[in-house]
């Protein structure tokens, strides 16, 4: 199990009954969590008083009842800062699960004693991006999203980012992948965070379980020939860690060497001490 239990500006205070009870900075939010299915009582006094609760529609979609809160504000996380901004479907622009992830990225620039150039795909609003420029990485980062880029820009530029070498491209990350690879360029480490479920800009259809292999593969040409570690992220409910461990070592060790682990990613809860689970990760590294 990777855990992300070096925050200071986020807390996991509570869940229960489908429902997760978070501090954001000075805000709490209530928001809707499929993985919290027990019924444990909700006695912390937060449940009762938060900022903003985001309320659920039958058709998957939802809205915030928000009176108590702006429409952005900043956390920090170490050395980097992230614009939080919470959105029409739950979502805040920050998994901070993967916090330990960046940790890992971090680590492994910083000591790995050459420049690394590392490509970020479905990059969403850049935290992983954000972490290796400031370790020192150069970095691409391509999302289909073009909000989303400029997101991630904005936290660029809040971590004191504004001259790092930072590739920003709106793109379908198979193309964009593709045309690399007939460009002849080649990257140290690889960053990818697939959806479960998405259509590119021309109307393609993604499903992570029919395309995360042929996707990997083709992830494989662009790897250098000393290539430093491959993440693989995944929050498709249900999909064992072993898959993408089997993903990877039947790609990535077997021409390379080294090894990967994957494990799932979760949140430490303050109210019980246990943990919520956020998702799985893969790390392969040489």
């Amino acid at each position: 199990m990777l855990v992300s239990d070096k925050w200071k500006d986020y807390e996991l205070i509570d869940c229960s009954k489908g429902q997760k009870l978070e501090r954001w900075g000075k805000h709490i939010l209530i928001r809707p969590d499929p993985q919290a299915i027990w019924d444990t009582p909700f006695s912390h006094p937060d449940w009762k008083s938060p900022s903003a609760v985001y309320n659920k529609i039958n058709n998957g979609s939802g809205h915030w009842e928000k009176s108590k809160l702006p429409a952005s504000w900043q956390i920090r996380y170490g050395e980097l800062c992230f614009n939080v901004k919470p959105m029409n479907f739950k979502h805040t622009g920050i998994f901070p699960e993967q916090a330990c992830n960046w940790d890992f990225a971090m680590d492994k620039i910083k000591n790995a004693g050459r420049p690394i150039n590392v490509l970020n795909l479905f990059a969403y609003t850049g935290g992983a991006t954000v972490a290796c420029a400031k370790a020192g990485a150069s970095v691409c980062h391509v999302d289909a999203a073009k909000g989303m880029v400029s997101w991630a820009k904005e936290n660029a530029a809040a971590s004191g980012l504004l001259d790092a070498s930072i590739r920003w491209i709106v793109d379908d990350c198979t193309k964009f992948v593709e045309r690399e690879i007939r460009r002849g360029k080649s990257y140290d480490a690889i960053i990818m965070d697939p959806p479960s479920y998405g259509r590119g800009p021309s109307g393609e259809v993604w499903k992570l379980e029919e395309n995360l292999w042929s996707f990997v593969s083709l992830c494989l040409n662009l790897l250098s020939e000393n290539p430093l570690f491959v993440i693989i992220n995944s929050y498709t409910t249900g999909l064992s860690p072993l898959i993408l461990t089997y993903i990877s070592e039947s790609l990535f060790t077997k021409k390379f060497g080294g090894s990967s682990e994957s494990h799932e990613l979760s949140l430490p809860v303050t109210g019980s001490g246990l943990y919520l689970p956020c998702g799985v990760s893969c790390r392969w590294q040489a």
